[in-house]
C-alpha cells in the first residue's frame, strides 16, 4: 500500500472517538476524515484503499504535550546531552501530533533549533508545536519577545519556564505574572492558547508561585499548564486543589506501572474532572536524579512510548475504561492546544490521525493526516537521515 494518503476506507472496526462508536467504516480522503457510518459502499467506478479493521480497535492518534525533540540533558556536562528524536520514534510510539520543548539547555539549543525541528517534522508528516522560552529567565525567543513569537510564528502556542527546581531561573511572583501576560497577549493576537507550560521542579514550594500569580493579578489560572504533577505525593495532591480552583494540570507517564495507577486512583478517590488532566511523556529529556544537596546521582532518558503504556496498564488494570484512559492522550491535549475538532478526535472533518490497535491495545498502524506512516508495527515513513 502507498503511504501517501488518497481515498481510504477503514472498515470494521471498533472505533473509540475517544468515547465508544461502536463497529465502524471510517472513510478519508486525503487527509481528513469525511464520512463515519456503520457500513460505507462506494461507487466501483472510485479507486479506494479498503482496510480490514475486523477484530481491530480505532483511536485517535496521540498527542504529547512535553517531547525534548532536539534533546534534553546537559546537567552532567556536553557528554550527557541527548541527541535529536527521530520521526519513527514518535509514529511507532503512536504520536500524530506533539509539541516541542526545550529544558535546562536554553544555552547550546535554542528556540530556532526547535522551530527548525518542529517544521522539519511537518514537512515529514507529523503535526508538531512548539514553546518558546526554556527554564529561563530572561526567556530565550526568536523575535525578541514571548507575545511576538506566539503571535507571529504559527509552530510556537505557548512559552516554558521552570519552577520549584534548583535549575531555574527562581523568578519571583511579578517575572512569572509578567511572562504570563506576554502569553497571553500573544495567544490572543493568534487566536492560539498562550499558554504558560510550566516545569514543576522537586523543590517545596511546588505550584505556589503559579497560585501566587493567580491570586496577585487578573491572570486566570487556565492560563497555566504545570506539568510533572505525579513527581510525589505533596506534589500531586497540591495539583488535584489546583485543578478544583479551575486549574489543568499534565501528569508525565511514569515508568512503572503501579506509580500510573496510584496517580489515577488517587485523582479517582479526590473526584476530580479528569478532562482537566492530560498525559504526557517528557519523552527524549534527560531525567537526572539528585540528592539534598543538588548533587546529580544519576540519569536516565524518556521515553515517547511510555504514552501508549500507560494506556494499557491503566485499562488492563481496570483503572479506566479505554475512552476515558484514550481522553488523557487524545481529546483533553487537543483541548488545552485549542485544535478540539481537528486533533484529538475521530469525527467527520477531523485530520485522519488514527490508530488500529490489535484486542491488547498494541499498535499495529498509525496514520497521521491520512498517510501510512507504520504499519504491522514498523515504521513505513523514516525521517531523512534515519
Amino acid at each position: 500500500m502507498s503511504t501517501k494518503p488518497f481515498l481510504i476506507v477503514v472498515s470494521g472496526g471498533t472505533v473509540y472517538s475517544p468515547s465508544s462508536l461502536g463497529r465502524k467504516d471510517i472513510f478519508i480522503a486525503g487527509d481528513r476524515i469525511v464520512h463515519i457510518d456503520d457500513h460505507i459502499d462506494l461507487s466501483k467506478n472510485i479507486i479506494v484503499n479498503r482496510i480490514n479493521a475486523t477484530g481491530k480497535i480505532v483511536v485517535p492518534g496521540f498527542i504529547d504535550l512535553h517531547v525534548h525533540l532536539i534533546g534534553g540533558g546537559g546537567e552532567d556536562g556536553p557528554v550527557s546531552r541527548v541527541p535529536e528524536l527521530s520521526l519513527s520514534r514518535l509514529t511507532k510510539a503512536g504520536i500524530t501530533a506533539v509539541v516541542g520543548v526545550l529544558g535546562t539547555d536554553g544555552l547550546t539549543r535554542s528556540p530556532e533549533a526547535l522551530l527548525s525541528k518542529v517544521k522539519a517534522l511537518r514537512a515529514e508528516g507529523l503535526s508538531a508545536y512548539m514553546y518558546t522560552g526554556s527554564y529561563h529567565l530572561p526567556s530565550p525567543t526568536i523575535t525578541g519577545s514571548v507575545a511576538r513569537d506566539i503571535a507571529l510564528i504559527d509552530e510556537i502556542i505557548g512559552v516554558k519556564i521552570a519552577i520549584s527546581d534548583h535549575r531555574s531561573s527562581q523568578p519571583t511572583t511579578d517575572e512569572l505574572a509578567k511572562l504570563a501576560s506576554e502569553a497571553r497577549i500573544g495567544g490572543m493576537l493568534a487566536g492560539k492558547p498562550g499558554i504558560v507550560h510550566v516545569h514543576v521542579g522537586g523543590g517545596s514550594r511546588g505550584l505556589d508561585p503559579i497560585l501566587a500569580v493567580v491570586k496577585q493579578t487578573e491572570i486566570p489560572i487556565s492560563q497555566f499548564l504545570p506539568t510533572h504533577i505525579g513527581r510525589d505525593t505533596t506534589l500531586l495532591r497540591q495539583g488535584i486543589d489546583f485543578v478544583s480552583k479551575g486549574g489543568c494540570i499534565d501528569i508525565t507517564a511514569p515508568s512503572k506501572a503501579n506509580k500510573a495507577i496510584s496517580i489515577i486512583k488517587e485523582f479517582q478517590e479526590s473526584r476530580i474532572d479528569l478532562t482537566k488532566v492530560t498525559l504526557s511523556s517528557d519523552g527524549n529529556g534527560s531525567k537526572p536524579r539528585f540528592n539534598g544537596r543538588g548533587e546529580l546521582t544519576g540519569m536516565a532518558t524518556g521515553d515517547v512510548a511510555t504514552l501508549g503504556k500507560t494506556l494499557k496498564v491503566l485499562v488492563e488494570g481496570k483503572v479506566l475504561p479505554l475512552p476515558d484512559a484514550l481522553a488523557l492522550i487524545t481529546s483533553n491535549p487537543a483541548d488545552r492546544l485549542g485544535i478540539s475538532g481537528r486533533k484529538g478526535s475521530i469525527q467527520k472533518g477531523a485530520d485522519a490521525d488514527l490508530l488500529i490497535l490489535d484486542e491488547e491495545l498494541r499498535i499495529e498502524q498509525v496514520f497521521a493526516k491520512g498517510r501510512l506512516m507504520v504499519d504491522d508495527g514498523r515504521a513505513r515513513v523514516k525521517g531523512k537521515f534515519e
